[in-house]
């Protein structure tokens, strides 16, 4: 069955690549009226089976997102708002190890404006997007949205698609996706029309799943801190000694631990009910967010390293102390609250990276994130108020909860310049590329390997060991262990473990990693050329490649690719990669990469208008794009073809494929016919 199917998706597959135009998403205009000179204007996307196109607000460094102009606006209506979408899917991508926001089946995008010119009788809208499944479609369309021109006409329909309108003004601009705001948030889409996406609950469940199961073991790691540990004995105590009963005992101690929890969960609540439920998802592509928490968790672990300690305003705690002396349920619940502030200095970054790690996911996740934390903060103390003789079991407090919590600030350090890291990737300074971040880990994680090995002492421990424990000693070891993992990642190596977590290995000095053959002299490579994967020499302009493939009497190889291509990374990663191909690539072919989405613009003198699709022709994306579809009758990435060295083809056209000994046969069998 499995050979089966994989039999048909490769006849699909090589379909796509060689013969056909592909537009799977169809497109419906409509217009709602709201006043006299308000309207929306509404695209509905229907996208065929298996196919996606991507949000507006998809991350950078992912797939390209969906782009919206209003070409005609100026000087005839204003634009209301920015434009809103229904719901996205959001798919982690392995390949460009960051969440992806999409639509299967069908996507709306809505857009308000005001009229400011009586005469305007329509809207012209342009909207650029990209559209995968095996392969990457670029596609554009412009449609002209007749507005209502009568008072009764309530709704009027575009059902034609305009693909051939010629855009009058200058589509060289390309507009800048913006951030996701709560100003743009889709959030006044109904579900109705909005596909909700009820197939993806498991994962989201899972999602849910793994987010309480990591706030429980930050919850556990701060019970472990020297602020709360040694008060769980004392207030225990409390509770068993105040009570007249064991029964009484036992009610007050599962009163303390729901309040602990109430209070946590209402912080996640308040977090989701102010920001909204995707907010800092949203904040988390910001380029100010990130560095703003770089910086506060460089604070944080400053602190947890015992340069300095952060602690909230001492008459909060005397006031809360004082309504705790009122007993009863409310003294109960001030006890609880007063534990939260007095424990603000130990809790307070685990809680808030805690936030930004569950907000990310979006919907009640910070509220579960809160259950899952205060659940293991408050277990103890109702567990040992009902069997109080398992506190003569609990290790004595002492220098290892400083351990504890020195631990935590390197490792509060260390994801500080993950944030630094998202910063500098959304910008593309390449401040921070992949040798310097793993450099920096190596460093942290090195330092606090030879702290737990006791080598050093920090301001807030008590003296120096002579020998350590063996729960000590098996952390200094695994941490070890991790130190040296890291090491040949500066020469190239995966780190698999480390996926999304450091820069991806393209964002580097060398990409490829020294000893590779990116560490030639520059003057070896030919004019123009550059080394693309795996060192191969690549020309990114076709006469350029085509000129020196007749210098050295060679065939070409013409690779349609794109900078957002998904299945191209595949093919370059997991069958270009391989030592035939790479043979056959490096030695026999001269590789022409031609990015049919890069989003530079030619020079004016070079823009032309497409004989084949009628549009304008502005950027170098553009200018493939269109020998692309004018040649092969084809608009998917990525495509091959073998070429001699006069542009004739060698071979038919061929997409996508896994297979690593199907695509050299390819290869060799163009090869033979060059001449």
């Amino acid at each position: 069955m499995k050979k089966l199917f994989a039999s048909i998706l490769l006849v699909l597959t090589s379909f796509i690549g060689t013969s056909q135009i592909l537009d799977p998403v169809s497109w419906k205009t409509s217009v709602e009226k709201k006043s006299d000179t308000e309207f929306v204007l509404v695209l509905d996307a229907t996208i065929e089976h298996e196919w996606h196109m991507f949000s507006q607000f998809t991350p950078d460094g992912a797939s390209l997102p969906t782009v919206i102009q209003y070409k005609n606006a100026k000087g005839n209506y204003d634009l209301v708002g920015k434009t809103k979408e229904s719901p996205y899917k959001k798919v982690y991508s392995d390949i460009f190890e960051v969440d992806e926001y999409l639509f299967e089946n069908k996507a709306q995008f809505r857009q308000t404006i005001k009229i400011t010119n009586p005469k305007v009788t329509s809207a012209k809208v342009y909207i650029e997007y990209q559209v995968c499944k095996e392969a990457c479609i670029q596609q554009d369309k412009t449609f002209d949205i007749k507005l209502p021109v009568s008072s009764t006409t309530e709704i009027q329909a575009n059902e034609d698609e305009k693909n051939a309108t010629t855009i009058v003004e200058d589509t060289s601009k390309v507009i800048a996706v913006p951030l996701i705001t709560d100003e743009n948030r889709p959030s006044d889409i109904s579900k109705s029309s909005a596909n909700p996406i009820e197939k993806d609950s498991s994962k989201n469940s899972k999602s849910l799943w793994s987010i309480f199961i990591l706030a429980f073991i930050g919850g556990f790691a701060a019970l472990l801190m020297p602020c709360i540990f040694p008060m769980i004995p004392m207030t225990v105590s409390f509770f068993t000694k105040q009570s007249k009963t064991k029964s009484e005992g036992i009610k007050n101690a599962v009163i303390y631990g729901l309040s602990i929890i109430a209070i946590y969960v209402i912080l996640g609540s308040i977090i989701t009910g102010v920001f909204g439920a995707e907010a800092l998802n949203e904040l988390s592509t910001s380029v100010w967010f990130n560095l703003i928490f770089f910086g506060l968790l460089i604070i944080f672990a400053l602190s947890f390293l015992g340069a300095f300690e952060i602690v909230l305003p001492s008459s909060w705690a005397t006031k809360l102390d004082s309504q705790a002396d009122k007993g009863g349920i409310i003294g109960i619940i001030f006890m609880a609250l007063a534990l939260a502030v007095v424990s603000f200095s130990c809790t307070g970054p685990i809680v808030g990276t805690l936030l930004v790690e569950s907000a990310s996911k979006g919907g009640i996740a910070p509220i579960i994130g809160m259950l899952g934390f205060s659940l293991a903060i408050a277990l103890p103390f109702m567990l040992f108020a009902m069997f109080p003789g398992w506190l003569n079991s609990l290790p004595k407090s002492g220098g290892w909860l400083n351990t504890v919590k020195v631990s935590l600030g390197f490792l509060e350090l260390a994801f500080a310049f993950k944030f630094l890291s998202n910063a500098d990737l959304v910008l593309q300074k390449h401040w921070l590329e992949r040798e310097l971040f793993i450099s920096i880990w190596i460093a942290i994680f090195g330092a606090w390997a030879l702290y737990l090995f006791g080598r050093y002492m920090l301001p807030h421990d008590y003296e120096k060991a002579d020998k350590i424990g063996v729960g000590r000693l098996s952390m200094a070891i695994i941490v070890t262990a991790f130190t040296f993992y890291m090491i040949p990642g500066l020469w190239g190596a995966p780190l698999k473990i480390l996926s999304g977590l450091t820069p991806p290995s393209t964002y580097s000095e060398i990409p490829n990693g020294l000893g590779s053959s990116n560490t030639s002299i520059k003057s070896d490579l030919p004019e123009h050329a550059h080394f693309g994967p795996h060192g191969i020499v690549t020309f990114d302009d076709y006469e350029t490649g085509l000129a020196y493939a007749k210098q050295v009497n060679k065939p070409v190889l013409l690779d349609f690719t794109g900078d957002a291509c998904a299945n191209c990374r595949k093919m370059e990663d997991n069958v270009w990669s391989n030592s035939e191909v790479l043979s056959i690539l490096k030695d026999k072919l001269v590789v022409i990469s031609l990015v049919c989405d890069r989003k530079i613009e030619l020079p004016k003198e070079q823009q032309y208008v497409s004989k084949t699709t009628g549009k304008e022709v502005v950027t170098i994306g553009n200018k493939w794009s269109d020998l692309q579809i004018t040649r092969y009758k084809s608009n998917s990435q990525p495509l091959y073809v073998i070429l001699d060295n006069e542009g004739n083809d060698l071979s038919e056209p061929v997409a996508y494929t896994s297979d690593i000994q199907e695509y050299k046969t390819w290869l060799e069998n163009g090869i033979k016919n060059f001449k």
